[in-house]
């Protein structure tokens, strides 16, 4: 059974920072790569992050690249992404994914998914 939680979203002032952590359990989340998605109300999920197993290789949307980093730490099975410079058009409910094998930006590519945690960025 494999479990993703997301954990650390809020309500911050753009310009602000939040970390996102994503705990995984289950040897095929944490041996895969990973990725971040968010959904705004009345939208589609759309790609922010992904990272490889080594975390070696990364990859960012255009509108987050810059100011968002991710990255992994496999001895605790979790990743992070480290959000700077927040818009309020950044304020979405974000989704931790694993199990991608190619495609790494596509949400179709990933077999598992967290629960979400929203993050709000006020003007």
């Amino acid at each position: 059974q494999v479990q993703l939680v997301e954990s650390g979203g809020g309500l911050v002032q753009a310009g602000g920072s939040l970390r996102l952590s994503c705990a995984a359990s289950g040897r095929t989340a944490s041996s895969s790569a990973m990725g971040w998605f968010r959904q705004a109300g009345g939208k589609e999920r759309e790609f922010v992050a992904a990272i490889g197993y080594t975390g070696g290789t990364t990859y960012y949307a255009d509108s987050v690249k810059g100011r968002f980093t991710m990255s992994r730490d496999n001895a605790k099975n979790t990743v992070y992404l480290q959000m700077n410079s927040l818009k309020p058009e950044d304020t979405a409910v974000y989704y931790c994914a694993a199990g991608a094998s190619y495609a790494w930006t596509l949400a179709k590519s990933y077999g598992y998914w967290g629960q979400g945690t929203q993050v709000t960025v006020s003007s």
